[in-house]
């Protein structure tokens, strides 16, 4: 069998489209309501013809003012370099040095960055996870696509579809209503329509103050969820340790990680047992694989928030790698999403990540910006 072979790649220019989409279950959480889901679609353009894909998903319509312009930035400044994902990195980031590393200034190197390795592992043949020394094969996920603050009758049922639609074993629930009351009476209701053998996970989505979170997650301690997530502000790292040395359910962050820097400090400082770093924000594929040392280091199990596709070739080759986090908010504009069965998502034995762009869906919810 011969040695793997990663062609010398050329880098030719950046497009970036911004597109608008409805989402089918509006985000309803403590801190926003969410029904337009803004996406940033990146094709990295090399001499060679191979192009390398990925998207960002910035939340707010507004975002994708600074970020198109960015990565056109980044396609004039890059144009002519060989495609080698971690030089691009590094000097993506040093070009904005003088701006600040985190915010917008990550969430633009990780797009370039998910990208330049889509690209790479497409021009050596082989899907991403094969590239990073990994096979292809399934991930475990949990579905993460509803379950908002709604009613206890309306979460519990749609808790079953969920469940259903792709043989899920673990949902995701939404906590932060204006009485703790009728968060205990969602997560029962919940329970007894799914049962008991279905892990669910409990995220607050920063919507608490510490005084609330510790009045709140002592209540629930004993709900038998598999994880608590960001009850309070993503960066106050001391308040966190302080609810993690005195809960028994496992405390989660991580989504708002800018850098694995940061996935370091948090668990250095005793601020979580779990870590679920967000693409666009711990530096994209680059990113995650130095994260992930760290987490691996210190036996932490480490999950994702968000971009599914990508998600599942590095969690193939995390040492620590906990569950998958499944959201099909994107499926609509790719021509061939990604399949989820028996609570698995299988990634497509492709060159590459997988993604392709379905162009009449993309054409029909573009933006301009």
């Amino acid at each position: 069998m011969s040695a793997l072979q990663v062609p010398k790649l050329t880098f030719k220019s950046i497009r970036a489209r911004a597109v608008i989409l409805k989402l089918r279950r509006p985000v309803v959480a403590r801190i926003a309501t969410i029904t337009d889901w803004p996406l940033i679609l990146i094709d990295l353009f090399t001499e060679e013809g191979i192009v390398g894909r990925s998207y960002l998903e910035p939340y707010s319509i507004k975002t994708m003012r600074y970020l198109v312009p960015a990565l056109h930035d980044f396609g004039e400044m890059l144009k002519g370099r060989q495609v080698a994902p971690l030089e691009l990195y590094d000097l993506a980031r040093k070009s904005l040095h003088f701006v600040g590393y985190h915010g917008l200034s990550t969430i633009a190197v990780s797009g370039l960055d998910m990208a330049a390795w889509d690209a790479l592992a497409k021009a050596s043949g082989v899907p991403l996870c094969v590239l990073l020394g990994g096979s292809v094969g399934p991930v475990r996920a949990y579905n993460s696509n509803g379950l908002w603050l709604q009613a206890p009758d309306i979460v519990a049922a749609e808790a079953v579809a969920l469940r259903e639609e792709g043989g899920f074993t673990a949902l995701k629930l939404r906590l932060g209503r204006e009485r703790v009351s009728e968060d205990l009476a969602a997560i029962s209701a919940i329970r007894a329509a799914v049962g008991p053998d279905i892990e669910l996970m409990a995220d607050f989505n920063q919507g608490l103050n510490l005084a609330e979170a510790l009045q709140r997650c002592h209540m629930i301690d004993d709900a038998g969820l598999a994880w608590i997530e960001e009850p309070i502000v993503y960066d106050n790292f001391r308040g966190y340790a302080q609810l993690a040395a005195e809960l028994k359910t496992p405390l989660q962050i991580g989504e708002n990680f800018y850098s694995p820097r940061e996935l370091y400090t948090a668990i250095e400082g005793n601020a979580c047992d779990l870590v679920m770093p967000d693409f666009m924000r711990i530096g994209g594929v680059t990113g995650w694989i130095r994260a992930a040392a760290i987490a691996g280091a210190a036996g932490i199990p480490m999950s994702n928030h968000l971009y599914p596709e990508v998600a599942a070739h590095v969690m193939r080759v995390t040492e620590t790698a906990h569950w998958l986090e499944w959201q099909d908010w994107v499926d609509l504009i790719l021509e061939k999403p990604y399949e989820i069965r028996g609570g698995l998502l299988h990634i497509p034995d492709v060159p590459g990540v997988g993604l392709e762009w379905n162009e009449k869906a993309v054409e029909a919810n573009k933006a301009n910006v």
